[in-house]
C-alpha cells in the first residue's frame, strides 16, 4: 500500500454542504474542518478541485478559516482531471499519491478515466478520511507537521525567481542555501524511515527501511548514516536526504542514497553524493555503489553517471557502480556545505 500525499477536495456539497454558485448559504460541518486540520497535522497535503467562480470561493474559504491549508486551489470551470495534472507538476509528487474527493459520479469517473492512478472517493464518505489506512501514518515526523509551510514557503521562493532580474545561478546565490551534513542521530530516525517510503525519483534502490532497522544501523561499525538538511533565507527544507554506506575495509559501498526531489530545482541534488566521494577520496577507500532501477528512479541513475560512476557488475534490475575517484568536484558555489563528522 502506497501512502497518500495528498487529499484533493470538490466544494459544492462535499467540503461544504451548498452549491455557491446557485446563491445558497453554504455551510462547513465542524466535522470537516476537523478532518482538514487533522490531515494537515499528519502532513497530507490538501488542494481543491472546484468548478466555481475563483474570486467568490476563495472568499468562503477565509470566511470559513480554510484557506490556508489549500495548496494551489484550481477553482475554474476546466475539467477536474485537467485540475489534477495542474496540481501534480505543481507539488511534485506522483498522480498515485493523490485522493480525490466529490459528490459526483461523473467528476469522479472522469477522473479516474483519464488519470487511472489517483483514488476517487465519493463524499458520502468524507467524514471517514481520516480512518483510511492510506491516511494515517504510523508515526508523524515535525517534517511532516511542518509540509504546508514548507510549500508555502518553497511558493515564496517561486515568485521571487520569476521576479528575479538575471541568470538562475545568481538567484540561487541570492538564497544563502546551507546544507547540513551529518551522522545520523536517534531524533532522525523517524524522518529517515519516511524518506524511505516517500522519496521515488531521487532514491538509488527504491528499499524500504523500518525504524528498527535504522536504529540498528547507527550503533553498527560496519555502516554509517549520514543524513542532511537544507536550509535558505526563506527558512527550512527540513532533513532532505540521506545516505547509506557499508564498510568493509577499505571498500565503501553506498547502499542506499536518496534526495528529496524538491532539492533538484536548487541545484543541490547531488552535493551528497558529493560528498561521500570526497570522503572516500580523502580516506583511501574503494568507493562503490548499489543501484535498483525502478519505475520511477531514472533521475537517480543519471546522478550516478554524471558523478562518473561506472557499471561493475549487473544481475537484472540491480547493478554495482564503482566510482575511479579520479574525479571529485568541488560543491556547487551557491550553496554552503557544512560537515558535522
Amino acid at each position: 500500500m502506497k501512502m497518500a500525499k495528498c487529499v484533493v477536495w470538490d466544494l459544492d456539497d462535499t467540503l461544504w454542504k451548498g452549491t455557491l454558485s446557485s446563491g445558497d448559504e453554504v455551510v462547513v460541518d465542524p466535522r470537516i474542518l476537523e478532518t482538514v486540520k487533522t490531515l494537515d497535522e499528519r502532513g497530507i497535503l490538501q488542494s481543491i478541485a472546484s468548478k466555481n467562480n475563483h474570486d467568490d470561493a476563495m472568499r468562503k474559504l477565509e470566511e470559513f478559516g480554510l484557506a490556508e491549508y489549500f495548496l494551489h486551489p484550481q477553482i475554474n470551470w476546466n475539467s477536474k482531471s485537467s485540475s489534477l495534472t495542474e496540481l501534480q507538476a505543481k507539488l511534485n509528487i506522483g498522480l498515485d499519491t493523490f485522493i480525490f474527493i466529490d459528490d459526483q459520479e461523473f467528476e469522479r469517473d472522469e477522473v479516474a478515466f483519464v488519470h487511472p492512478d489517483v483514488e476517487t472517493i465519493d463524499a458520502a464518505d468524507r467524514f471517514l478520511l481520516t480512518d483510511l489506512p492510506r491516511l494515517s501514518p504510523v508515526h508523524v515526523t515535525e517534517d511532516a507537521r511542518r509540509r504546508r509551510l514548507m510549500y508555502r514557503e518553497g511558493e515564496q521562493r517561486d515568485r521571487s525567481e520569476l521576479a528575479f532580474q538575471g541568470p538562475h545561478d545568481e538567484f540561487l546565490r541570492s538564497l544563502d542555501m546551507v546544507l547540513d551534513i551529518s551522522p545520523a542521530g536517534g531524533d532522525d530516525l523517524l524522518r529517515l524511515e519516511e524518506l524511505t517510503h516517500r522519496t521515488s525519483q531521487l532514491n538509488s534502490t527504491g528499499i524500504h527501511y523500518s525504524y528498527d532497522e535504522l536504529e540498528k544501523l547507527i550503533d553498527d561499525p560496519g555502516h554509517d548514516l549520514w543524513v542532511c538538511e537544507l536550509t535558505d533565507r526563506y527558512g527550512s527544507y527540513g532533513k532532505v536526504g540521506m545516505a547509506l554506506v557499508e564498510k568493509s575495509g577499505d571498500q565503501w559501498t553506498i547502499a542506499l542514497l536518496l534526495m528529496s526531489c524538491r532539492t533538484v530545482s536548487k541545484g543541490v541534488g547531488t552535493v551528497l553524493l558529493q560528498f561521500l566521494v570526497k570522503r572516500a577520496a580523502e580516506r583511501g577507500a574503494r568507493l562503490f555503489a548499489r543501484f535498483r532501477r525502478t519505475d520511477r528512479n531514472r533521475q537517480m541513475l543519471l546522478t550516478y553517471q554524471l558523478a562518473n560512476f561506472h557499471v561493475v557488475s549487473r544481475d537484472g534490475v540491480d547493478h554495482l557502480f564503482e566510482n575511479d575517484l579520479e574525479i571529485v568536484r568541488d560543491y556547487p558555489d551557491h550553496v554552503r556545505v557544512n560537515v558535522d563528522a
